[in-house]
């Protein structure tokens, strides 16, 4: 594409803007009507003349005589017979009845044929043509001729048909008789017929009646045809039954004429007493007639404001009789929705009416949607002045050489209105018969840049150019030539929603819709509807009156060559910029005409839209032509603020402006498509909506040819280097251009071309600001500058002329292809915004832009689909040629690139199918910033290639973001935020192929080609995790490291840690210690600053675990266990929220942490060979840290138990001993239950210190065993520990006791003692707990409360040491010894009896160890007891155990009991003593 085709949207979107803005001053400037005539009442001359050296305004192009036939039946009839006439435009056709005959012919030329229909003898008195209703006659019958005599009413079909070229839609019009449709008239004769766009049929009888036909197929009890009277009362009726109406007495005012106004449903009706007479048929004309008004003497009204104003000059006489009301016609609201109806007196003035009680737009009164309540006179018009043919003027100079008793005002017998044109027949006695032909002179719908001075209220009044023809005979009949149907629909389809909005679905004929148009005026209508035609039908024949536009008389004067100073005169009169937008239509060959416009006018249309003699120079405002108002010549402002002057352009950027803004101004703000049916709730397209384009194919296509031809003139003359804008425009391309550059930038040769091209124009401008340069300042812009800015400006308008042709091209191609189809696809917002995209944001915005993309895509995908209808290049070709800035060449690429995916997607064989995808996606890799990721990568997906799946979105991602915004933190925040989203919608394709192999699928967006999911859902896991790794790989290969965060992010969120750690890059580990908030150095600072015990540390977010869990994994792949320690030690440590973590898990990680930590003491990873006594202390920390949160989980576990327990018991006396709770009722049992259940929460929310699990839980609760524990945890040895290791001892003892006697008390004492054995003693004081069970052992068995047998304790307390016999032994003499310890010799005696059941045990387990097997098959206490680590005991053990046998037997002589008390413990030592002695005596035991 060469640099002149291109297209710059922001040149495009300020043109936009200036066609914005004239099409609103153009909206602006169409006057209501009733606005314009109130302007008028103080204009001076509300009329105006054609000048006499212009081609005529108005002229005779055809005449044509009467049928011969027609004449012939009428002479035969002596010139006496009932004969009436008129037009029937619909069917191009004019007609007569002589008598009863009714003759038909064409009014536009003569083609031999006047078809004759004759009816009964009676004569034809009214002649209607209505519309036939749909479904009661056959198709081909299109319209029903209405024939009434005295007698009867006669409905006659009528077929029009082309001819055989099918050129003419009426070159045949057949009559087809309907005899079942006639009906009786019950002896009315009827006068007049009016009938509407819906078919009805309304005739007005003599008997001052209004009578309506209806018909229908006749079906059920119904005739097919009947009359129906329906403004007569019951009366009435019943009269009419008694007395015929030939008997009817009384005066009867029958009425005359009847209109219709199609729009608003009104019908008026005009007696022969000038009595006007309002009727509505409901909003939709369905309803019945009803009257609503009927005034009588509106000519003698007079306006409140305008009164009987006349002419100027007083030319009516006081004889004159009083006018009369000559004809009646509905006004369009296009011309005025405040206006209704206008009124044409015999006098030459007209009245305009409203049915509505207060004026609209004087007023504030809304009548777009009003009920008619009434009929007054809003305002008058008067009469044209007298004697135009001769030249029209005004006041005394009319009057001139006129005799003083000559009777001056107009006699109009016949008068014709519609569209803004009025046509009077003048019948004046001293003049022959002429026509008078008023039209709104278009000279004053321009805005001349000249007429500074002009008032507002002056430029807004409507003033009528006058003109008049000599007519032989009487004018009898006017009818409109309307234009033909294909210009008809044209211009209905392009202006139906904004000027006959509300009004299209009234059925009216499309030719009768554009035929209202001409009431806007011929410059804004020129270059779409053809020159207006009006027929006359006289008692002399016909003749055919056109209407030349300004356009046209403008060509004519080229034609002829007349003088400039005409031509200079045409300018001024129509102002520099309308007269330029004239010639530029006729250059550019857009304007609608019946002839040709040759190479020669073209090109002297382009001469003159191009000499700055007529169409001026840019100049800055104030200077030279334009009148500097602002200071006083030679002075200073002083006071004033200066306002620096803007430029003003040329005409010829005026008319460019006006030409362009009229083409575009029916489809700019609206918008391009509409729906025909509804929308849904949610916007979407409901079953019955469908979205087509809001022009017909036919519209959009004549508009695009004239927009592309406007563009291809100015194209050429640039080429050409004609004219300013050629010249200045074909300097250079759009980068070295002057266009693109500022005023300075223009050599002395740019500034030589331009003055050459103005000549003396321009020197005359330099010169004049030469000799003023002393008394101002300079001028901020020189000539060339000024000329470089207009033509830049004229250039945009260029390009936004070809980007709008384009854009019309597009809708026609997508009309051709049913929108409802292709956009099915689309969800509901993108359906809504396509329905209110206007033709201006198609055009200049990016939104327009992207939904084209969008729709190119679908009309693509029509083509290109597994059922498509084509190929690539079928359709490419099409809109390369067509709108080619829609699509490009990227875009032809890409689409390529997605046939070739079609094709793979239909290949069977592995590698053709790897080959075609990988040549689409080395094609899409050319135009990455074209592609549609969402359609393309789900096509890849489901051809398992992985490598585009990725590659692409990564490439769009640059190439959406070529500067890297995204990176850099110093620009600005919203640009860096709106680069990171623009990068995630690719990132998130990429995620998505990721989520669909996982298999977590998220709904796709609507619009996405949904492929089958089988190949998907047939994937064994093999080949899933091949293919997320292969995903995996290919991003950590690519650069971009934000992508690399978010596929991170992504794949933790996906449940994919393993490939995480496996395939991550190297920025996997500042990631992961970024998300958890947490540097590498902050986590190697843990080993240097040791947190404090029993605090826990910040809370962490479910994310910050999952991230710090995954460093740990991280750490621990790549061998670095101390820094996993660490990670995990953060993770057991952190702060509670909502019981997470639980202490288990708690307990989990530390446990972990603590293997961490051995395996780093172990390995050479961190620290080398040698331990580092940072590292020791570490570990030593952790399993300190372990043991601590075990105590913990326990306390947590008991104290719950309890609270179990209490719901059912009361408390325990220890808790009630320790303060707790008082001893008591069941409210204290619940409160102490309460208590507890609250003391497990809190231990369960946060890690607790050792000293706070002693003190504020163990202690309180009595959990005497585990303060045993953690007593011996904390290696308490002093002398103040040593009583509370005591008393601690005796508390759990007594809590077994009371708990399950002795046996219990044992039992805790096998469990406790072997976990603290191995102390120093301090924790297990053998001597206090042996004294304490063997006493309370006595007791419970003398006082006979359990059953406590001589080796319970002994036993256990050898358990509790492990199965070692002496420290119970020794803790036995050691109380024995002490009398004052045992002053009971009953005490003494069951010692001495636990003592033997130690001496057993302990020879025992010496006979054990010589014979190699283990003691704990001979003894349930020794249950695992020596380790086979131990010595054989040595002869020294076995003298001791004789030696304390010996001893123990004299203690027991020493008791002072009976022998039979102590006989049987003394035998047993002596066995014991014995059996050293004998080595085989052990079986004794």
């Amino acid at each position: 594409m060469s640099w002149e085709d291109e297209i710059v949207m922001r040149d495009v979107t300020n043109a936009g803007l200036v066609i914005s803005d004239r099409i609103g001053r153009e909206v602006s400037s169409q006057l209501d009507l009733e606005e314009a005539l109130e302007a008028s009442r103080y204009a001076s001359h509300p009329y105006s003349t054609h000048p006499r050296e212009w081609p005529p305004l108005v002229e005779v192009v055809n005449t044509w005589e009467l049928p011969p036939v027609l004449i012939e039946r009428y002479n035969a009839a002596g010139g006496e017979g009932t004969a009436f006439c008129g037009i029937f435009p619909e069917i191009r056709r004019a007609w007569a009845s002589v008598d009863n005959s009714l003759f038909l012919w064409r009014f536009d030329k003569w083609d031999g044929q006047c078809p004759e229909f004759s009816g009964e003898e009676q004569a034809i008195c009214a002649v209607g043509l209505a519309k036939s209703k749909p479904g009661v006659f056959v198709e081909a019958i299109q319209y029903l001729l209405v024939l009434a005599t005295p007698v009867e009413l006669i409905l006659v079909g009528v077929c029009c048909s082309g001819g055989a070229d099918g050129s003419d839609p009426f070159a045949e019009v057949t009559l087809q008789p309907l005899p079942e449709h006639t009906i009786p008239s019950d002896g009315v004769t009827m006068t007049c017929v009016a009938c509407t766009n819906k078919g009805r049929i309304f005739l007005a009888g003599r008997d001052g009646h209004i009578y309506e036909i209806l018909y229908s197929t006749g079906s059920g009890w119904q005739k097919r045809c009947r009359k129906i009277c329906i403004t007569a009362g019951l009366g009435s009726v019943i009269s009419r039954w008694v007395i015929p109406n030939v008997f009817s007495f009384g005066a009867v005012d029958p009425i005359v004429e009847m209109v219709f106004d199609n729009e608003r449903q009104i019908l008026y009706a005009r007696t022969e007493e000038m009595k006007l007479q309002v009727y509505v048929l409901g909003p939709n004309g369905d309803g019945p007639l009803k009257k609503v008004a009927e005034e009588r003497n509106l000519v003698n009204q007079r306006d409140a404001h305008y009164g009987a104003r006349q002419s100027t000059g007083s030319r009516v006489s006081s004889r004159s009789p009083k006018p009369s009301i000559v004809c009646i016609s509905p006004l369009s609201t296009l011309e005025s929705k405040w206006l209704h109806l206008v009124a044409v007196l015999s006098d030459g003035r007209r009245m305009y009416l409203s049915t509505s009680p207060s004026s609209g737009s004087l007023t504030g009164f809304n009548t777009n949607h009003h009920k008619p309540s009434c009929l007054k006179v809003v305002t008058t018009r008067p009469a044209p002045p007298w004697g135009v043919s001769g030249g029209l003027t005004f006041g005394a100079m009319a009057l001139a050489g006129r005799p003083p008793n000559e009777d001056l005002s107009l006699k109009v017998e016949a008068a014709y209105y519609s569209a803004g044109t009025l046509i009077l027949s003048d019948a004046s006695p001293s003049t022959m018969s002429s026509l008078l032909v008023l039209n709104r002179d278009s000279s004053s719908q321009s805005s001349p840049s000249g007429n500074l001075g002009t008032s507002t209220r002056s430029s807004r009044a409507l003033r009528e150019s006058v003109s008049s023809l000599p007519v032989e005979g009487r004018m009898l009949s006017v009818a409109d030539v309307l234009p033909l149907p294909d210009t008809a629909a044209t211009v209905q389809s392009l202006y139906s929603e904004i000027e006959f909005g509300g009004y299209e679905s009234s059925m009216e004929s499309c030719e009768r819709v554009s035929g209202k148009l001409w009431a806007r005026g011929d410059l804004a209508t020129q270059h779409i509807l053809p020159r207006r035609r009006i027929v006359v039908f006289s008692t002399m024949g016909m003749m055919e009156i056109v209407f030349n536009r300004p356009l046209d008389i403008i060509r004519r004067l080229l034609e002829s060559n007349s003088p400039r100073s005409v031509l200079e005169d045409f300018f001024n009169r129509f102002g520099a910029g309308e007269a330029a937008a004239m010639c530029l239509m006729l250059a550019a060959r857009i304007v609608h005409s019946e002839n040709l416009i040759s190479n020669v006018i073209a090109e002297k249309a382009a001469e003159a839209f191009e000499d700055p003699r007529v169409v001026g120079m840019p100049q800055l405002e104030g200077s030279n032509a334009l009148s500097n108002t602002r200071s006083a010549a030679g002075g200073f402002s002083m006071g004033q603020v200066v306002q620096e002057a803007e430029p003003v352009f040329s005409g010829a950027h005026e008319g460019l402006c006006l030409c362009s803004s009229r083409l575009l101004f029916p489809l700019w703000e609206l918008p391009v498509m509409v729906v025909k049916g509804s929308l849904g709730p949610s916007g979407t397209l409901s079953e019955n909506g469908v979205v087509v384009c809001r022009l017909s194919v036919g519209a959009m296509q004549v508009l695009e040819q004239k927009l592309r031809s406007l563009e291809k003139f100015l194209r050429s003359r640039r080429n050409q280097r004609r004219g300013l804008y050629g010249c200045v425009a074909g300097l250079g391309d759009l980068s070295g251009s002057i266009l693109y550059g500022n005023g300075s930038a223009l050599g002395a040769g740019d500034r030589n071309m331009v003055r050459n091209l103005f000549g003396a124009y321009s020197r005359n401008m330099e010169s004049n600001g030469g000799r003023t340069s002393n008394k101002r300042q300079r001028l901020p812009y020189s000539p060339a500058e000024l000329a470089a800015m207009e033509v830049r400006a004229m250039e945009c308008i260029r390009q936004l002329l070809l980007r709008s042709g384009e854009a019309l091209f597009l809708l026609q191609l997508l009309s051709q292809h049913h929108v409802t189809r292709l956009i099915q696809g689309f969800d509901s917002n993108l359906q809504q915004a396509l329905v209110q995209l206007t033709f201006h944001q198609l055009v200049c915005s990016e939104e327009g832009d992207h939904l084209a993309t969008r729709l190119i895509s679908v009309l693509m995908e029509y083509y290109t689909g597994p059922d498509g209808r084509g190929t690539v290049d079928d359709i490419s070709r099409r809109l390369r040629d067509g709108c080619p800035s829609y699509y490009k060449e990227s875009d032809y690429k890409f689409f390529l690139a997605v046939e070739a995916l079609e094709r793979a997607a239909m290949t069977i064989d592995a590698k053709d199918k790897e080959n075609l995808a990988r040549e689409a996606f080395n094609s899409l890799s050319k135009v990455p910033e074209s592609v549609d990721l969402r359609t393309v990568c789900k096509r890849f997906e489901d051809l398992r290639f992985y490598e585009a799946v990725v590659r692409l979105p990564l490439q769009k991602a640059q190439a959406i973001d070529p500067a890297g915004d995204a990176y850099n933190d110093e620009i600005d925040a919203t640009v860096r935020e709106q680069a990171l989203a623009q990068r995630g919608q690719c990132y998130e394709i990429i995620i998505g192929a990721l989520r669909s192999l996982k298999g977590d699928t998220l709904q796709r967006e609507f619009g996405t080609p949904i492929r089958s999911t089988a190949s998907q859902s047939a994937l064994d896991p093999a080949s899933r995790k091949k293919y997320i790794c292969q995903i995996v790989q290919l991003g950590v290969q690519s650069p971009d490291r934000i992508f690399h965060e978010y596929l991170y992010q992504a794949m933790i969120d996906l449940g994919l840690e393993n490939e995480l750690l496996e395939y991550g890059g190297p920025d996997l580990l500042p990631f992961l210690q970024s998300a958890g908030r947490n540097s590498l150095h902050e986590v190697r600072a843990v080993t240097a600053t040791i947190s404090p015990v029993g605090q826990s540390g910040a809370p962490m977010s479910s994310n910050q675990v999952k991230y710090y869990e995954l460093l740990a994994r991280y750490y621990v792949l790549k061998r670095q266990h101390m820094l996993a320690a660490h990670a995990l030690l953060r993770l057991a440590e952190r702060r509670s929220i909502d019981g997470v973590p639980t202490l288990e898990l708690r307990c989990q990680y530390l446990s972990n942490a603590v293997l961490q930590a051995k395996n780093a003491t172990n390995s050479d990873g961190l620290v080398g060979s040698g331990r580092s006594s940072i590292d020791s202390g570490f570990l030593d920390l952790l399993e300190g840290k372990l043991a601590v949160l075990r105590f913990q989980i326990k306390i947590k576990e008991e104290l719950e138990s309890v609270a179990s327990r209490s719901d059912v018991l009361p408390a325990t006396p220890d808790s009630a001993e320790n303060g707790v709770v008082p001893e008591g009722s069941s409210t204290a049992d619940a409160n102490f239950a309460n208590a507890t259940r609250e003391k497990a929460k809190e231990l369960a929310s946060d890690v607790k210190s050792i000293t706070q699990l002693y003190n504020e839980y163990a202690v309180p609760f009595g959990l005497w065993e585990i303060c045993l524990e953690m007593l011996y945890f904390a290696n308490f040895s002093s002398d103040t520990d040593s009583s509370i290791v005591r008393e601690t001892w005796a508390r759990l003892i007594d809590q077994a006791i009371s708990r399950g006697g002795i046996a219990e008390a044992c039992s805790v004492l096998k469990r406790v003692g072997p976990r603290i054995y191995p102390g120093d003693g301090a924790v297990l004081p053998l001597d206090i707990i042996c004294l304490h069970l063997e006493k309370a052992g006595l007791e419970r068995l003398n006082s006979g409360v359990e059953a406590v047998g001589d080796e319970d304790v002994a036993r256990a307390l050898v358990s509790a040491c492990k199965g070692a016999a002496e420290p119970v032994l020794n803790a036995y003499d050691q109380l024995l010894s002490n009398g004052a310890i045992l002053p009971s010799a009953s005490v003494r005696l069951r010692m001495l009896r636990s003592v033997l059941v130690v001496l057993r045990e302990w020879a025992m387990s010496v006979y054990s160890q010589r014979m190699g097997s283990s003691a704990a098959g001979h003894s349930l206490i020794l249950g695992g007891g020596f380790s086979s680590e131990r010595t054989i005991a040595s002869q020294g053990i076995r003298d001791k155990i004789t030696s304390a046998a010996n001893r123990y037997m004299t203690e027991l002589r020493r008791l002072a009991l009976p022998q039979n008390q102590t006989e049987h413990v003394y035998r047993g030592f002596r066995e014991l003593e014995e059996s050293f002695i004998s080595q085989h005596s052990f079986d004794r035991f």
